[in-house]
């Protein structure tokens, strides 16, 4: 059986292959063969996912897509996450999430009978965690929004800090004429980072 790793973090300064190793473990122990990894940094709250999508373009019906938790694949809207949900069915890939038990079993050959009762399982479970994922992340951006506004109040808010050092870097493999797609995986920033220094670099051409 077939596994694509997709590795993803919210923020360039976060190292999506983080959970790499684990997921290469997990797939040795279920014997499932590596065939790619998807790598980015975009948050899983944008339905506009490249890596993401070109998984799903790349997968042949039975493939696991491996992750390490759900929110790695959705902290998405329950509209994006069922559009999602939609294309992954349709393309009939498997999820498996190493912090869902239930979706391990999809890594096992079975009869048929077996293999829908747990596919009806695991769908229910990952619609479960997704819907508590989302909730989560907006939990924490209401938090983030009365800390901020408290900070304000008290005059000592001062925004995120910009990474001058990668910056700096990303500009000057522009300059060089590398492409986005070598800058993405030099770095790891984002193709809005580098799309915003681009356009800096031509304001102040």
């Amino acid at each position: 059986m077939f596994a694509r790793l997709y590795l993803r973090a919210s923020t360039d300064e976060q190292d999506a292959s983080r959970a790499r190793a684990a997921l290469e473990a997990f797939a040795n122990e279920r014997g499932l063969q590596i065939v790619a990894s998807y790598v980015e940094n975009e948050s899983g709250t944008k339905l506009d996912r490249p890596e993401l999508f070109r998984l799903l373009k790349d997968a042949r019906p039975g493939d696991v897509l491996l992750i390490e938790q759900v929110d790695r694949l959705s902290r998405l809207t329950a509209g994006d996450w069922q559009k999602l949900r939609n294309e992954i069915d349709a393309r009939q890939v498997r999820i498996v999430a190493l912090d869902l038990p239930t979706s391990w079993m999809l890594t096992n050959s079975s009869d048929d009978f077996t293999g829908r009762m747990f596919a009806a399982i695991n769908g229910m479970m990952l619609d479960m965690l997704a819907a508590i994922a989302r909730k989560d992340y907006e939990d924490r951006r209401r938090r983030q929004f009365e800390g901020q506004a408290k900070a304000k109040a008290d005059g000592r808010y001062k925004g995120r800090q910009e990474n001058v050092k990668r910056n700096d870097g990303i500009a000057s493999m522009l300059d060089k004429g590398m492409s986005w797609t070598q800058i993405q995986n030099a770095t790891g920033a984002s193709r809005a980072t580098i799309a915003k220094i681009a356009k800096r670099r031509q304001e102040a051409a």
